[in-house]
């Protein structure tokens, strides 16, 4: 599976291609008899006292619709919105207390379930859709709520759902799915004492990452930022991945960095070289085939910009594998990418912290870190072609 990039949204920015092009998928699964909707089984198990408010919003398959579905499933279309935006419809769903369970139905979506603790969240809608929460903006109102979301689509090929920290780390959950022959999937569970222990490396982290951190003013606090976030908004410094981007620009001046983007195509290889400040990629019949500028900090953080990646066969797929293989540091110690093995991941000194950090504290050492960081399956994702039951289960703040 690849996955791109979670969009970015600015504050009170509409987000009209919402959600419906958060996943892509390779060749789909048999087709399954999916029904229209599947429960989805919420255990709070977060120890917290106040009220959860849960929020299923995305994009309906069949007809294109951004909308929410209620507790039942039922998909309810957005208003129009307006300029400055209005408020949304409230779309949220009572959750579990402490120590319960409730079961929702999930819609065949592309979209996210939101949830938040003590306070509802502020959804807006402006002329082009709907508005998200960008709390690397100051200014956005869920700036100081505490909540998460978990993403998803469900089609007709079956169910993908995980566990994504993207955007940011904040309140910890996890996701499963059980199957048809009664066996469970889950991932996402952060490792005793994982959560603290994040933001405490964040602190300790030479180099501006302690930036990332934000509390509000009773202590809490509510979320670590991801580095593009970060580098966006001032809190990291854009400068932050210089050292290491200009060390890869030297060592392919004079030798060849060979990109495998497909596991299950061993023979389509690509083949780097810097010249003139660009690293063109050239096919095996020696015929460039794409070219990147040196990226900055942000281009390798977000998977985009100077390091875009395309839908396509050629560009993307060369792309995501540069963008993973910066982002954990392997090009300098492997000029054969991508390195699917964990054993070289972030051993540079300039390397993506947040990242690193994270996947470190994760029960089974996946996560969805950065945007790509699927490439070599190290993604926090639960899949399954004929599902009987989806999971989100709200874990401990600590």
């Amino acid at each position: 599976m690849l996955r791109r990039p979670a969009p970015r949204f600015p504050a009170l920015a509409a987000t009209a291609a919402l959600l419906g092009a958060l996943f892509v998928f390779g060749a789909p699964s048999p087709a399954q008899a999916v029904p229209d909707t599947i429960p989805l089984n919420i255990t709070n198990n977060s120890g917290r006292g106040e009220p959860v408010y849960v929020y299923n919003l995305g994009t309906l398959l069949t007809t294109g619709q951004q909308g929410w579905a209620d507790a039942n499933g039922t998909f309810h279309a957005w208003p129009a919105g307006g300029n400055p935006p209005t408020p949304a419809p409230d779309a949220s769903i009572a959750g579990p207390a402490a120590g319960q369970s409730k079961t929702i139905r999930i819609p065949k979506f592309s979209g996210r379930i939101y949830f938040s603790y003590g306070q509802k969240l502020d959804f807006r809608l402006t002329t082009g859709g709907l508005v998200q929460p960008a709390v690397q903006n100051p200014s956005d109102p869920n700036r100081n709520i505490l909540f998460n979301w978990s993403e998803y689509t469900l089609n007709d090929s079956g169910l993908w759902l995980n566990s994504t920290q993207v955007d940011m780390f904040s309140a910890p959950y996890a996701v499963g799915v059980r199957r048809a022959d009664g066996s469970t999937s889950t991932t996402g569970h952060l490792k005793s004492g994982g959560y603290n222990a994040v933001f405490n490396g964040l602190r300790a982290q030479s180099g501006g990452w302690a930036g990332l951190v934000q509390t509000r003013s009773d202590g809490t606090v509510v979320r670590a930022l991801s580095p593009g976030h970060g580098v966006g908004n001032g809190a990291l410094p854009a400068s932050v991945m210089d050292d290491y981007i200009n060390r890869v620009w030297q060592r392919y001046a004079t030798s060849t960095l060979t990109v495998t983007p497909f596991a299950d195509q061993p023979n389509t290889k690509y083949f780097g070289r810097v010249s003139g400040g660009v690293m063109n990629f050239t096919s095996g019949s020696g015929a460039v085939v794409t070219s990147f500028q040196k990226p900055d900090a942000d281009s390798v953080f977000g998977c985009h910009k100077l390091l875009d990646a395309p839908n396509d066969q050629v560009r993307g797929p060369i792309s995501r594998t540069l963008c993973a293989s910066f982002n954990r540091s392997t090009l300098l110690v492997n000029p054969n990418q991508p390195d699917t093995s964990s054993a070289n991941f972030y051993q540079d000194g300039v390397t993506n912290h947040y990242a690193r950090l994270i996947h470190g504290q994760m029960a089974d050492g996946k996560a969805y870190a950065f945007a790509f960081d699927d490439v070599g399956h190290h993604e926090s994702l639960v899949h399954d072609g004929n599902p009987q039951q989806a999971y989100l289960t709200l874990d401990p703040l600590s």
